[in-house]
């Protein structure tokens, strides 16, 4: 019995990495990385804003790093191809202010005290979830918004599309039958791009760009998921001429559904980036998509839904759920119980265990930061299912 419909429509979105908020993202976790590659110590909580020919960074850092963070902001801003106006943004000559101040020594009683064991960075709840539908163990809907949103960046920075912009967005609507995705039902893109595709009344994309976009970014990605009834949407508006931080102000922590599950999960409220892992909201996060891929990888259950809850300055979670929506092997109270006996969910346990004292945060501050192969993230292994295995055994 899953938490939806057997029949249904189900959409989720996905954004490309010049998208204005996950431009901020990315320059939160940059700074975290630097932060983290001179002091595993740090603790850092950085919030960035960004609008037109204006980035603030801010926050609460307290490390032993020095480091330029303007030209941080500046190389990464290259890098993703924030380069000229005409893309609505040029961080070579942009505004840059920095506001950061040191951790509250109150927060610090709870996380950073000699001689302590590290207490939660927050209070909080934090929600993993994993399924079958994909190899990835992740729905299929947020699966490929994704993959659309990087191809969009990929034949962006492969010149097959050279008219393309930085900023970009998808959407995918999977059909399901009998709780299974089905096929694709609609796909919705939004792609940034230059004045050389707008119709010659200056008002739309020009339908040749449109589909030269479906070809070569939507369609690789959809397979034979596509069918004569899938639908697409190019520019809804007309034409996306006008975009990145000049058409949509950007800030930290605002496409937490996109880092996530796409809406098919529930989730705790709180965001990923910036934030060292001290902060639960962060590594009880990723900790809690590892139990759950794990569970479902181990056979079982289909399906899995874990939840955390943590209090700010304790070491060990408050409570601890688990919901396998009526399809687990196991009655949820005993997972649960073998949840504790396996997995180390103190924030100094999830740490150690996940080895998040590296600088690995810029990679996952865009298209997701779950059902990706990349080897630093260790939240998506699979290397705890010979373990619950034998403790199952024993229950």
């Amino acid at each position: 019995m899953s938490m939806y419909p057997k029949n249904m429509l189900f959409t989720s979105e996905s954004v490309t990495e010049g998208h204005p908020d996950k431009f901020c993202d990315q320059i939160s976790d940059a700074v975290l990385d630097e932060c983290l590659k001179v002091d595993p110590d740090s603790r850092v909580a950085c919030e960035t804003y960004v609008t037109m020919g204006f980035v603030i960074v801010g926050g609460e850092i307290t490390t032993k790093a020095l480091f330029d963070m303007a030209k941080l902001v500046r190389d990464l801003g290259n890098d993703i191809g924030y380069t000229s106006q005409l893309y609505g943004f040029d961080v070579n000559t942009c505004a840059i202010a920095i506001t950061i101040h040191a951790q509250s020594p109150d927060i610090s009683l709870g996380v950073s005290q000699p001689g302590r064991e590290i207490g939660a960075g927050d209070q909080g709840l934090m929600f993993g979830y994993a399924c079958s539908q994909t190899k990835e163990l992740m729905p299929l809907p947020i699966t490929l918004a994704h993959r659309i949103s990087m191809k969009l960046s990929e034949v962006r920075k492969k010149k097959l599309l050279p008219y393309l912009g930085p900023d970009g967005k998808s959407q995918v609507t999977v059909e399901y039958r009998d709780g299974k995705p089905f096929r694709v039902d609609y796909v919705v893109v939004a792609a940034q791009h230059t004045p050389d595709v707008v119709t010659p009344d200056g008002n739309y994309t020009s339908e040749e760009a449109k589909q030269e976009i479906i070809a070569k970014a939507v369609l690789p990605v959809l397979g034979d998921l596509v069918d004569k009834k899938t639908k697409f949407t190019v520019n809804g508006t007309g034409k996306f001429l006008v975009g990145g931080p000049q058409a949509d102000t950007g800030m930290t922590g605002r496409k937490i559904i996109v880092d996530t599950y796409g809406g098919w999960a529930m989730h705790g409220g709180g965001a990923f980036s910036g934030k060292d892992p001290t902060k639960v909201d962060r590594s009880a996060g990723y900790m809690a998509r590892y139990i759950a891929k794990n569970i479902v990888a181990a056979g079982l259950a289909d399906e899995c839904l874990v939840q955390l809850g943590y209090c700010i300055g304790l070491v060990d979670p408050v409570s601890v759920m688990v919901n396998t929506y009526g399809n687990g092997k196991l009655p949820e109270e005993t997972l649960s119980v073998l949840v504790r006996k396996v997995f180390p969910l103190s924030p100094r346990g999830i740490i150690d265990h996940l080895k998040l004292w590296q600088p690995i945060y810029l990679k996952t501050a865009a298209y997701g930061h779950f059902g990706r192969s990349d080897i630093e993230f260790t939240w998506e292994r699979m290397d705890a299912t010979e373990e619950l295995l034998a403790k199952v055994k024993k229950v």
